[in-house]
């Protein structure tokens, strides 16, 4: 797979240094779609606090991922669900982390989740 970053550099406002406008992925052997991931444990329990829960969604996607024999390196595409927009930076530095520096295309909602208890909920398209 080839992947080619496009951020236009006239005509449209400038990427951050965190997200990209788009990627071009040329010849991919496959995609792989992961539904709306949240911060549950095994168990299925929501984390306590949003740190906690960031690290279980990006543990969850990390082990979704290696059932498809991939990474996170393979992310193409991040869409962020926060309960409260007061959440935004904290997922940021989460997925920053999570995707060690890489930069994709990436949207953050701000919604009313299915219950109280999930404060966050991520879902990604990786291809290879």
């Amino acid at each position: 797979m080839d992947a080619v970053i496009h951020n236009p550099g006239e005509g449209i406002y400038p990427a951050t240094p965190d997200y990209v406008h788009a990627i071009e992925v040329r010849k991919p052997n496959r995609l792989v779609y992961v539904s709306g991931t949240m911060g549950l444990d095994a168990g299925g329990v929501a984390g306590e606090t949003l740190e906690e829960q960031l690290g279980l969604v990006w543990s969850n996607i990390r082990a979704i991922l290696a059932s498809a024999g991939m990474t996170v390196a393979n992310i193409i595409r991040v869409t962020s669900y926060l309960r409260d927009s007061a959440y935004a930076d904290q997922n940021q530095n989460a997925r920053v982390a999570a995707l060690e520096g890489r930069v994709v295309p990436t949207t953050t909602i701000v919604v009313q989740t299915l219950s109280p208890d999930w404060l966050v909920e991520i879902e990604i398209v990786a291809a290879d």
